[in-house]
């Protein structure tokens, strides 16, 4: 009951948003993960399939299975989904920078340039379209800073904001009680970014039950 509860008013409130200040059509970047795959879904169920435009943007970084994750995401919640490949993009960024990096070993800042272009181009849908990003962070990473200005923190409503993961993970098991919209492989994969190769959350921060463990304790 208290997972339904939650996920009401996670659908309420998203809704509300997008209906009272007229947007056409919400765009969601789907990763292949278990935030934007939960994000979508809430949206699909707030406003109808028809209003919800995923984007998948892999990488040089990407893993096969999260753009083919994120089209069977897609497929079952009847949105629309389109693809575009950022890796030339990014090259074009690498060489323009080139110079002032000045041949320093890849780090955040490129791991950062990756997340910023994504969301220029969900801006540039939303803009052409008369819709709005709709961001898929959640709480546990914003609360430690794991996300990038400008890049996936981009959107006009999070509606994942006040859910930390391990939320994230009861609320995708419940969804999927009432009809299985979202892929068992998202749930059931690591945790990553995909910025880099083999990069996986926990490089970064503690497991999500510990995190959260410590952040409710200290927020809450």
């Amino acid at each position: 009951e208290d997972l339904e509860e939650i996920y009401l008013a996670l659908v309420t409130g998203l809704s509300g948003y997008v209906r009272k200040n007229g947007f056409a059509e919400v765009i969601v970047g789907l990763s292949g993960g278990v935030d934007s795959a939960l994000t979508a879904a809430i949206a699909a169920d707030a406003l109808g399939a028809e209003a919800v435009h995923g984007v998948t943007m892999p990488s040089r970084y990407s893993s096969s299975g999260s753009v083919d994750d994120s089209v069977d995401l897609a497929e079952r919640l009847g949105i629309r989904v389109d693809m575009i490949n950022i890796d030339e993009v990014f090259s074009d960024f690498l060489e323009v920078l080139g110079p002032v990096f000045g041949g320093a070993p890849a780090d955040v800042a490129e791991e950062n340039l990756q997340a910023r272009i994504r969301g220029t181009i969900l801006m540039a849908i939303a803009n052409k379209h008369g819709g709005m990003v709709v961001a898929t962070g959640n709480k546990s990473e914003m609360a430690v800073g794991y996300a990038t200005l400008y890049g996936d923190m981009v959107g006009g409503y999070a509606v994942l904001k006040d859910v930390y993961k391990t939320m994230v993970y009861d609320l995708a098991a419940w969804r999927n009680l009432q009809s299985e919209v979202i892929p068992r492989s998202i749930i059931d994969k690591p945790p990553s970014a995909e910025l880099r190769p083999d990069q996986l959350d926990e490089d970064s921060l503690p497991p999500y039950p510990v995190l959260d463990d410590i952040l409710y304790r200290y927020i809450e």
